[in-house]
């Protein structure tokens, strides 16, 4: 099976001998990979996809064990009173008459218009195909975690922006106190920058709090208890021209379509539909087995002759038998056309879901790129704004330094700052997360370093 998991160094092998292990909780600060790897092992609705799995192994197991004779042994014993017939001597009695039966039967399967054949190789295919979708369960949980991850760094430094902002208004409103009192500046101004620094107060507390929610969420993916204490390990990651793929949304499909486990599995799929059509025309063909039992017993009577021993009546009792059993299907009160009709449906419906999935899959690849595109251009746009607004805002604080401008002026100059700050920080990481999304289909290994 091809490796299609996306890089991580993560096991991609099913831990189907236990699932009772404990939740993982991780001791301090994670990595994005820790927190994948703990979001996999954690992750419910992938354990059910793995216990799914060890149902569909019991079925290929039970069709692989139709090509073997079955054998059944038993035994019974009991008492007969009144007129009966002594099961050994074949005479009329009126005692009671105690016995013991002893049977064992095989029967084997020799002929079934290759129904058994057909039946593993489609357990077979069924088996191959929900493996390729619990792989697919574990690229949406990883993609998942990783969106999840950038978020939390994206709203860590929007905390640090937060804090940069309030610390320059806090330095500001000191300054502003200072001229006020000597008389270069009316009050009004340093009501005006009170106020900001009370807003800019209220955007740190809702940064933080954005924050703990980032966190909260990804807490809640890995499903492990939260506590405030969680925490992340950010990335030393740079963004650089070579960041983009250069392949076209062709090239991205052409090798996605070739290693994607869900498009591997609708194929899957189409071939176990195929197999299922042919069990359905194995009713049209006759059936043919073989059987053989064998049967003994034992009567504690015997008034004609001494009464033999157990083992000996065993043996002068032993009755053994072998048959063959035909069975050729004239008239099935049309079943066997309508299960026809139903596999063929089914394996129409299977080819149906390979063209969804292909058609999903190049509209998500469609739908990456541009999507990446877009935060390319958006977060080069960013960057000449901010560096700007930077420029723009030294000059409007030395000017309002020198009483050149009000307060008011400064204030606007220092939000474009704040804004423009804030918003090249989501771009930045919506630009790494749609990069990364292209990776993901190309195979590449997915990391933030």
């Amino acid at each position: 099976m091809k490796k299609f998991l996306l890089g991580f160094a993560l096991a991609t092998g099913i831990g189907f001998s236990t699932f009772a292990q404990e939740t993982v909780i991780p001791s301090g600060p994670i990595n994005l990979e820790t927190a994948v790897s703990i979001a996999l092992k954690n992750n419910l609705t992938l354990k059910r996809s793995e216990l799914n799995q060890l149902t569909t192994e019991a079925t290929l197991l039970q069709n692989q064990g139709e090509r073997y004779p079955n054998l059944s042994a038993g035994a019974s014993s009991g008492y007969r009173w009144g007129r009966s017939i002594n099961p050994v001597t074949n005479l009329f009695e009126t005692a009671r008459i105690g016995n013991i039966n002893v049977s064992a039967s095989s029967n084997a399967t020799i002929f079934a218009g290759n129904q058994i054949n057909n039946s593993i190789k489609q357990s077979k295919m069924d088996l191959e195909a929900g493996m390729y979708n619990i792989e697919a369960t574990k690229n949406d949980i990883t993609l998942n975690i990783i969106n999840l991850f950038i978020n939390v760094v994206f709203n860590r430094e929007q905390i640090n922006v937060a804090e940069n902002q309030l610390a320059t208004t806090k330095d500001q409103l000191v300054r502003t106190k200072k001229l006020v009192d000597a008389g270069s500046l009316p009050f009004s101004d340093q009501l005006d920058i009170q106020a900001q620094n009370a807003t800019n107060e209220v955007n740190l507390i809702n940064a933080k709090n954005d924050y703990n929610i980032a966190k909260l969420n990804l807490a809640q993916a890995l499903q492990i208890p939260y506590t405030p204490e969680f925490s992340v390990i950010e990335p030393e990651f740079e963004i650089n021209e070579l960041l983009m793929a250069t392949e076209t949304t062709s090239d991205i499909y052409s090798s996605a379509v070739e290693t994607m486990p869900e498009i591997k599995a609708a194929y899957a799929s189409v071939t176990s539909a195929e197999y299922g059509v042919k069990i359905a025309k194995a009713g049209y063909y006759p059936s043919l087995g073989i059987g053989a039992n064998i049967f003994s017993n034992y009567v504690d009577q015997f008034y004609l002759t001494e009464r033999p021993s157990f083992g000996r009546q065993i043996d002068n009792n032993l009755s053994e038998a072998v048959n063959l059993q035909l069975n050729i299907p004239l008239f099935s009160k049309l079943s066997n056309k309508a299960n026809v009709q139903r596999a063929r449906v089914q394996k129409q419906l299977s080819e149906v879901a390979v063209l969804e999935a292909e058609n999903k899959l190049r509209n998500d690849i469609e739908t990456a790129y541009n999507s990446a595109l877009a935060a390319q251009l958006t977060y080069e746009a960013s960057l000449v704004q901010v560096e700007s607004l930077q420029e723009s805002f030294r000059i409007s604080q030395q000017r309002f330094d020198l009483g050149a401008i009000n307060s008011v002026d400064f204030q606007v100059a220092q939000n474009n700052l704040f804004n423009a700050q804030a918003d090249l920080l989501n771009a930045k990481y919506t630009y790494i997360f749609r990069v990364k999304v292209l990776d993901f289909y190309l195979g590449n290994p997915i990391n933030l370093n």
